[in-house]
């Protein structure tokens, strides 16, 4: 197979996934979704029930009862298909400052998390990011990303080294840094920042104080001492993201004043 026919295949692939699967999230952003949702459901199902089997969980009442309290009342914000899914919650014993959502809402919240959210609207801050994360699709549109873009080197690194030898095995290297860097890294900031958004609206509209999502990061950028520079991390810096939130409170201010008249007063204790 000639070069020139390999990339017009490649071309033609490509514009064809591009064509049948885009999709918009909450924020409006336009996304690929290759995957089927309901697989990478059922996979965060089962990940959800190792998780619950082999790792100690918080036993607690009164830390149970808190987290879900907060949780429960952003969940009730949501409409359309997230309204409807099956949310579970698991916290961890464990003194890692850190939450994540696997899809098909199982949100899992670290113990140590706890020590640096000062009260429930700083807990809201987080748990509503968890769950912009599965309502705009964040680990689909991950999963679905990694595919093309590996298949992207795979093919890039046979046009630019060669068929056979080693250089090929060298401009792969070469090639998945620069993906590393330029892609995947962004494209994961992106998501982040834009789960932070969703997230505050999220709690706003619960009734939860989004001026305290600043409050948050203040203290995640006192507990951080390993801090990396932003363009090689996964996610914004902590500066980055107060900014950010900053320049969101008009929106998510007059949410929260709404929520406020209608009587939407979270009282969620430890």
């Amino acid at each position: 197979m000639n070069r020139k026919f390999l990339k017009r295949v490649v071309y033609t692939a490509c514009c064809a996934v591009v064509i049948a699967s885009c999709t918009t999230t909450p924020s409006g952003r336009s996304q690929l979704i290759l995957k089927s949702e309901a697989a990478l459901e059922l996979e965060g199902a089962r990940q959800f029930n190792i998780i619950r089997e082999t790792v100690p969980l918080v036993n607690n009442r009164d830390t149970i009862d808190y987290v879900a309290c907060v949780a429960n009342a952003i969940v009730d914000e949501l409409d359309g298909p997230a309204a409807d899914m099956y949310w579970e919650l698991a916290i961890v014993d464990q003194p890692d400052v850190n939450a994540y959502v696997l899809p098909g809402g199982k949100i899992v919240v670290k113990a140590g998390l706890l020590s640096v959210t000062a009260n429930q609207d700083q807990l809201a801050a987080v748990i509503g990011h968890e769950v912009a994360h599965v309502t705009s699709h964040h680990s689909n549109e991950r999963a679905s990303r990694a595919a093309v873009t590996g298949f992207g080197i795979d093919v890039a690194a046979i046009l630019l080294g060669g068929p056979y030898g080693r250089n090929t095995n060298a401009a792969y290297g070469a090639l998945s840094t620069g993906v590393m860097f330029g892609l995947s890294n962004p494209f994961s900031r992106k998501q982040e920042s834009e789960a932070d958004l969703i997230g505050l609206e999220y709690m706003a509209m619960a009734g939860f104080d989004p001026r305290q999502s600043v409050e948050l990061w203040k203290n995640m950028n006192a507990a951080n001492t390993s801090r990396i520079p932003e363009f090689l991390s996964t996610h914004p810096s902590g500066d980055t993201r107060i900014d950010d939130l900053v320049s969101h409170y008009a929106k998510t201010l007059a949410l929260y004043n709404q929520a406020q008249a209608e009587g939407k007063y979270p009282d969620c204790r430890r």
